[in-house]
This record gives structure tokens, sequence and C-alpha cells, in this order.
């Protein structure tokens, strides 16, 4: 054992000499490894019953080590790396809290069509939310999540994007779709599970999903889409398309070990991928400062190799910039990106939650008055491209617009019962049809118990 040993020593230090295929994995350059080749000059002393290798260190060898990943320097002096800095991370900013852009600030310049697209639709999105989440409390919808604080992430950074771009969603993202194209009746479709809606009923209201759209289903486990993401944007790599994937999470996400599966597996490949994190301050009930102990989500991309970003998610300029240029480094580039949104969620976290149980009243209004789309609107009326008059009438033709089509869904038959069984197996199994029989005999028996509007 100990002569075969010996000799597969031999043989692996011989090819690994002649060969160095270890070369072969850094593309970009960079061999983090080259101990090897610098030894190939080198005597080496070897014995038919074992293996044994002198070799002189060189003076340069005390100050460093060749060790994959590149030179390691030595120091004498113990020193351990701080758990935080004492200064945290800047907050990259554009406009002041009255819409004025900050002298010296450098963005992407915004034209006027474009801005006006993007407030409209935040005011849009506003509207949905009231709306929406009055219905809610009405009993004419069973759950809802509004975007209350959060609307210049949504819309902003997809202004940045472009529809060849994949994005992978949370749940508080509905602003995105809207940008992209997702119509009112769409919304109203999915909220309420009727014909209209594309996953036929069998969703919970708000995960919304388009093929066409390049929206993936929004999942409710917390953070599965985040390596999930990271397939795709190998993909478009590997197909060197124009593109990139971007996929939002909150904060609380970063507790979950997807998230770091998924920073370095998107590290290692060099996927063209933002992982956009919306830190609103709460993960449900759970304040940041109970989260984790790091300053916030940017600073952890350090650790996996990633480039990140902190910007003012209560900026829409800074947003568009933010993602504007992560977009183009991630694909020009082909590398991912974190971008951390500060913006602090001032509604519930749901319409079954009630936030006045951990936090007060108070806090929550503070931020509800710093409102961001308000914010906005301030730097588009300075420029001239919005009236009083322009705000008052679109408010009131989009409210018109949200009502009807959700009346219109209410009133919209629901998908057949028999739709609660396909679209997974190209055969039925046998427990699947079971199940489709117990659930007819149950209604044969008690008819007047469930809906008439469900086509059996």
């Amino acid at each position: 054992m100990a002569i075969w040993i010996s000799r597969s020593r031999r043989i692996f230090n011989h090819f690994v000499q002649r060969a160095c295929p270890l070369s072969l994995l850094h593309p970009r350059g960079s061999r983090p490894f080259s101990y090897f080749e610098s030894k190939q000059q080198e005597p080496q002393c070897y014995h038919e019953e074992e293996f044994h290798c002198h070799v002189d260190i060189k003076h340069d060898e005390n100050q460093a080590m060749d060790f994959p990943g590149g030179k390691i320097p030595f120091v004498s002096q113990m020193k351990f790396i701080p758990e935080s800095s004492e200064i945290r991370l800047a907050c990259y900013r554009v406009l002041d809290n009255n819409g004025s852009p900050i002298p010296g600030s450098v963005f992407e310049q915004v034209r006027r069509d474009l801005a006006v697209k993007m407030y409209s639709t935040m005011v849009t999105l506003q509207i949905m939310d009231n709306i929406f989440d009055e219905a809610k409390k009405r009993g004419r919808l069973s759950f809802y999540m509004t975007s209350v604080g959060e609307e210049v992430i949504n819309i902003a950074s997809a202004a940045a994007l472009t529809t060849n771009d994949i994005v992978l969603p949370q749940y508080r993202e509905p602003g995105v779709l809207l940008w992209r194209g997702f119509t009112l009746q769409e919304f109203t479709s999915q909220l309420l599970g009727n014909k209209g809606d594309s996953g036929k009923g069998r969703q919970m209201p708000i995960h919304y999903g388009s093929n066409k759209l390049n929206y993936f289903t929004v999942s409710s486990p917390i953070a599965t889409q985040l390596p999930q993401a990271v397939g795709p944007a190998y993909a478009l790599k590997m197909d060197k398309k124009e593109a990139c994937v971007v996929t939002y999470f909150g904060d609380g996400t970063t507790s979950e070990g997807d998230f770091h599966a998924a920073l370095n597996f998107a590290a290692v490949l060099e996927a063209p991928i933002i992982f956009l994190c919306r830190n609103n301050g709460w993960a449900i009930s759970t304040p940041v400062v109970e989260q984790f102990r790091s300053d916030g989500i940017a600073i952890k991309g350090q650790a996996y190799g990633v480039r990140s970003i902190r910007v003012d998610g209560t900026d829409a300029l800074a947003v568009y910039s933010a993602i504007h240029a992560a977009r183009k480094m991630a694909i020009k580039e082909q590398r991912p990106i974190i971008v951390e949104a500060i913006a602090y969620r001032v509604s519930d976290h749901a319409s079954s939650h009630d936030a006045t149980q951990y936090r007060s009243r108070e806090e929550s209004e503070y931020w509800r008055r710093r409102c961001s789309v308000a914010r906005f609107r301030k730097w588009i009326q300075k420029n001239g491209w919005w009236s009083d008059e322009e705000e008052l009438e679109f408010r009131g033709n989009t409210k018109e617009q949200v009502l009807q089509a959700l009346e219109k869904a209410e009133e919209t038959e629901k998908p057949p019962l028999a739709d609660l069984f396909t679209d997974v197996y190209d055969q039925i199994p046998l427990h699947l049809q079971e199940q489709e029989r117990y659930i007819r005999d149950a209604i044969n028996k008690r008819p007047n118990e469930y809906p008439n509007n469900i086509p059996l």
C-alpha cells in the first residue's frame, strides 16, 4: 500500500508540473495558484518507498504565501478583522427631501416622457394598493400586500431594465409588472382567481406571474427565488444574450441559507444577475437590528466577491441610476451585483398583520410623511413636466379604472374544477383522479355549501 501511494503521488506531481491544469480554471488571467509552476526547475528528490520533496524557501516566501486565490501576505502581529466598521456604508442619493438634485450629484439623465411615465405608474400603484387593501378589509379579497413606502424601488428599477431582462420577484414587486404592461384586469383576475387568471386560480392573491413579460410567478417561501435566479442568468451568459436577471428580496431573506448559496453560486459562475434587496427595516415583525449584526446587506457582497452598492430607495433618480449602472456592469463584465435599496416599509407586512403590535404608529407615520412618490413629483413639477391639474385628473381616472377592473373580475366566472388537476402531469395519475372523485362526491352531497360560479 505504501509503495502504491508513493508512486501515485509521484505521478500526480509530475502531471501537475507538466500540464498545470489549474491555470485553465481562471480565464480572466488571474492564476491563483502558481506554486507548482514556480518549482518546476528546482531539484526534486524521490525514493522508492516514500515520497520526499526538498525545497529551499526563498526570502519572498517569508513575506507571502502562494495559495489558491492569490498571494496572501504574512504579518508578524496578530490582528483580527473587526466585526464591523465604525463608519456605516454610505448611501447613494440624488434628490433631497424637497425634490431638488443635490449639488454635485452624479446620475443618469431622465428625459421628460420617461419621468412622467415613472411618476404616473407610481401613482397607479398607490391607487391599486389603496383600493385592493380596502377591498380585503371589506371581504372582497382574501389576502393582499401593499407596497407603501417602496413604490419607488418597484418603478424606478423596472424603468432601468428592458423587457428582455428576466425578473424573479419576491411578493412586493407588482410595480415591476405594472411597468412592463400587466393590465389592471390581469391584476384583479389574479387577485380573485377567475378565468382571466393565467394561473387558473391556483395561487394565493398577489402571487402574480407572466411568461410574456419575463416575470417569474411569485413563490411564498422566503429566498427560494435567489439560487433559482442564478440558473437563467448563467443561461443568458452561455447564450451571449444582451440581458441580465434581476431578483428582488427583503432584508429578512438574507438570514436564509439560499441567500448565501446564491451569492456564492453567482460569483463563481460570474453570472449577469442583479440581487436587489429592499431593506425596509422589518422582516415581518423582526427589526433589522435583530435580524443581523452586519451593516445592512450591501456589505455582505464583499465576502463573496460580489460588487455592491447601497442606494436611497426613496429616491427615484438614485434607484434608476444605480440599476442602470448595475445592469450595464452585469452584462458587459459578466458579473453579479448587489443593490441594497433603503426604504422603510410604511404599511403592515400584509393584510393579515397588525404592525402596531411591534412598532409605534408615530414611527410609521413619520415615514409616511416622507412619501417618496411625492418627492419625485416635486422634481418633475420643478422641471415643468407635471401640474396639479394633471395630478387631479390622472388620479380620478385611474381610480375609476381600478374600480371597474375589480368589479368586472368579481363578475367573471371561476376556472372549471378540473383545472385543479391539470398542467402538472401528461397523464393524470391515479391519486389525483381519486382526489377529483372525492371532491365531486362531496359537492354532490352538499351542493349548497360550494360556490355556484365554479363550473363543474
